[in-house]
């Protein structure tokens, strides 16, 4: 039945024809042949001309040049410029068939915005820097938030904006305005901030935030009571930190970032805060600063260790991947081992995560075990005789059959080692049921 409804559905939309439902039953409406796009064979929402004379729907042709090709998808020729041209009288030509179809519940299509073009956005480039060099808060700030609005109009533009360099453009004014005065500078450097954050990723862009200043005002803005202040500031710092060893050290010293980010996580805003967050922390316990250890210290008396834990009982892969690379790294100390010998989770979310989650979830929740079982002091086995009970040695069995990499290989080989000495004097026990534990925050 399935099948058949696919197929008819297949064989109208390639006849041309939309089918609508009325209250008399179904209705064939058939689409004109220069209404429908080459490509997609969709009615056209946006025709543009290319310079062999064909139109296309904007989206189906963008997507075609965007995927290397250069040529013309219907005549196979060389395209003289890949500059789409909007085609008016098609489109309002669509648009009137669409009201004379409307009884059949067919609607009107929207006249399309015309998309940025790299030559406007350079323009906005130069007035934004004049305004950098002669103060100008108020100008800054309008242009800003006129290049948010064109990046939130269409995807198109905010690859536009992107590929031209406004992200590095928006970092150098923000350098600039943090150095000048940042209690005068605020409201500016807020907007700044937030039209970093829509034109995200944007790659080598933010070295230009190196300052002292600009690093201060950053973490200023994660300490915000406002949510979107907030998660602007971790999602720019996100950017910064894997790119430049010296701005993690930079964050180390500035007060009040540990206690901001672990903030984020305890009480999340949004999942892509909360992932910045995890990866921020985790450049920060896996610095070779002097300053690390002391770091690590704050965000165990911060109580880091347990909301690790506990977020991973049912974290989503990617949050669970950083989470246990946060765990990992904090491990490497001895006060980081002891908070996890403590914790009831430690060995039964480890066990479940070896092959449940990914590799890299994997990589490290092995990394966390050998670490804690290759530490144990306690004369009773502590954690050895828990992993047994929890199906650690079956588990790191089955690993290393199905095949990882070589030092994961080399770490549950050594753990299988451990765990023998103690796999006879205990027995295996149902894996630990999640779903009702209470949390404490």
């Amino acid at each position: 039945m399935m099948i058949s409804t696919w197929r008819k559905r297949r064989e109208a939309r390639l006849a041309g024809k939309q089918r609508l439902e009325s209250e008399t039953g179904d209705i064939e409406v058939t689409v004109p042949n220069h209404f429908r796009c080459p490509v997609s064979l969709d009615l056209m929402k946006d025709p543009v001309t290319m310079s062999s004379g064909i139109t296309y729907d904007r989206e189906s042709i963008e997507k075609w040049i965007e995927a290397g090709n250069v040529t013309c998808p219907i005549t196979n020729k060389v395209l003289r410029s890949l500059d789409p041209i909007p085609n008016h009288t098609i489109r309002k030509m669509i648009q009137d068939w669409c009201v004379a179809n409307s009884s059949y519940g067919i609607e009107r299509i929207p006249t399309p915005r015309i998309p940025v073009s790299s030559e406007e956005v350079l323009e906005i480039h130069s007035k934004i820097k004049t305004a950098c060099r002669k103060g100008d808060q108020a100008g800054c700030q309008n242009l800003v938030a006129k290049i948010k609005a064109l990046a939130k109009e269409s995807e198109r533009n905010r690859r536009c904006l992107v590929a031209t360099g406004t992200a590095g453009v928006l970092s150098s004014a923000f350098e600039e305005f943090s150095k000048a005065s940042f209690d005068d500078n605020v409201a500016v450097l807020e907007e700044i901030l937030s039209g970093l954050a829509v034109l995200l990723p944007h790659d080598k862009a933010t070295t230009y935030l190196g300052s002292d200043a600009s690093m201060d005002c950053v973490v200023w803005f994660l300490k915000s009571e406002d949510l979107s202040t907030r998660r602007n500031a971790v999602l720019v710092l996100k950017e910064l930190v894997p790119l430049d060893n010296r701005k993690v050290d930079m964050l180390l010293e500035i007060e009040g970032a540990t206690e901001a980010l672990f903030k984020l996580i305890k009480a999340p805003i949004c999942p892509s805060a909360t992932k910045a967050s995890l990866l921020i922390i985790y450049h920060m316990v896996m610095s070779s600063s002097p300053t690390n250890a002391k770091i690590i210290d704050k965000f165990l008396d911060l109580g880091l260790v347990s909301l690790l834990l506990e977020m991973l009982v049912d974290a989503e892969r990617s949050i669970c991947e950083k989470a246990l690379g946060v765990l990992d790294g904090i491990c490497d100390r001895d006060q980081g081992r002891e908070k996890a010998y403590n914790h009831a989770l430690t060995i039964p979310v480890l066990v479940r995560k070896i092959h449940r989650v990914s590799d890299l979830a994997m990589k490290f929740s092995v990394s966390i075990l050998f670490k804690l079982c290759m530490n144990e002091k306690r004369g009773n086995g502590g954690v050895l005789v828990e992993a047994i009970q929890r199906n650690a040695f079956e588990k790191l069995l089955v690993l290393l059959q199905v095949g990882c990499d070589e030092r994961t290989r080399e770490k549950a080989t050594q753990l299988l080692k451990l765990l023998n000495v103690y796999r006879g004097r205990v027995d295996c026990i149902d894996s630990v049921e999640f779903k009702n534990l209470k949390r404490p925050f």
